[in-house]
């Protein structure tokens, strides 16, 4: 796993990428990047393959215009990763997004997330009619206590939300 969209990846590499991408219709490719301004220019001037799902990195409201270059992008499946999700994230306009997913954060120097954000986002994705999926509460679980995200687990408000985005 890597950022495909990082600066040291010359274009010539990524055309081959999705060269074997188009070859296999049979497979969805999930690419995610917290590079939304390089991959917003490589897809300016190229087809996306239709069995490509396009998504950044917004881990707190710093990173919101991610999700503006996002948009600007004509890929079937839009998706945004809130992990780790670091802050509260209001008024978030999730038009033409079709995923969030929310996490944790994990390792040694993980940051707690506060369950409150979590279900924020969960109520916006529900208004906007955006798939919501909580993966996990990473280092910190939900009662404040560290331990491993396994410990931990996926339970949110009581239940494990795993929404899909519809695709054909």
């Amino acid at each position: 796993m890597s950022d495909l969209f990082h600066e040291e990846m010359p274009f010539s590499y990524i055309d081959k990428v999705m060269d074997i991408i188009e070859k296999t219709p049979r497979h969805v490719y999930q690419i995610l990047t917290k590079r939304d301004e390089r991959m917003k220019q490589y897809f300016s001037s190229r087809k996306i393959p239709s069995n490509i799902w396009l998504g950044v990195t917004v881990e707190s409201d710093k990173y919101v215009s991610r999700i503006d270059n996002l948009r600007e992008i004509d890929a079937n499946i839009k998706f945004i990763s809130m992990e780790p999700l670091l802050s509260d994230m209001n008024g978030l306009n999730l038009k033409g997004i079709d995923w969030v997913i929310v996490g944790g954060e994990s390792g040694v120097g993980a940051r707690p997330m506060n369950s409150e954000w979590a279900m924020n986002i969960k109520d916006q994705c529900k208004d906007q009619k955006t798939a919501f999926f909580f993966k996990q509460w990473g280092a910190w679980g939900a009662d404040g206590r560290k331990r491993s995200k396994k410990a931990n687990g996926r339970i949110l408000e009581g239940k494990v939300w795993e929404e899909y985005p519809v695709f054909v």
